[in-house]
């Protein structure tokens, strides 16, 4: 084989990795965006974000639902990547607990505008929530673990249990500016610590 004809191959595999490096890229400024903005913010402020044309985002995602959901599974393993990645670097398994719980509130901010983009489309919705549950709730019983083969927090505590407390105290912070669920949140944490 010449090298001429191996010449198209290296350009291509270059362009999918760039390709697949622009989407993540796209897909985090997009839920950066959301966390502030909600889903229904101007697909121009993503592209700014991205430092994209709207064009970009449209030919990745035709709908904004598709966007929606390509956001909420992007979150979702950001979310399970960093359990581990948090548990190996924090100071202790609390820390690394908190850490991840705020990456988690910011999911949630994102998560529930979902139902609105989605519309009627229930049984995508109930595909994305076992989604969901199949890939953080092990994450947080793992932190919530290490956390407690510490010391740091009192046994027990079942990550399907925190993960509903907490999403039940996101509830209305994207309506309220005067409630801010991350302070109630952190109450929540300091109520699993052991005393010292």
């Amino acid at each position: 084989m010449s090298a001429t004809s191996q010449s198209p191959q290296v350009p291509a595999r270059g362009r999918r990795a760039d390709a697949v490096r622009n989407q993540q890229t796209l897909l985090s400024a997009a839920a950066a965006v959301f966390v502030t903005s909600g889903v229904e913010a101007p697909i121009r402020e993503i592209a700014a974000r991205a430092g994209v044309g709207i064009g970009t985002i449209y030919r990745h995602f035709p709908t904004r639902a598709d966007l929606v959901v390509a956001v909420y599974r992007h979150q979702v393993q950001a979310c399970a990547d960093a359990g581990p990645a948090l548990l190996a670097s924090a100071d202790s398994p609390f820390a690394a607990l908190r850490q991840w719980v705020d990456l988690f509130i910011d999911f949630l901010v994102t998560k529930h505008g979902l139902a609105n983009a989605l519309q009627s489309d229930t049984g995508g919705f109930d595909a994305l929530h076992t989604y969901f549950l199949d890939n953080l709730v092990p994450v947080c019983a793992q932190l919530l673990d290490a956390a407690a083969d510490a010391g740091e927090i009192t046994p027990g505590i079942s990550a399907v249990e925190l993960m509903r407390g907490i999403g039940n105290l996101c509830i209305g912070g994207d309506k309220d500016p005067r409630y801010d669920p991350r302070r109630l949140v952190a109450l929540l944490l300091r109520g699993l610590a052991q005393p010292r």
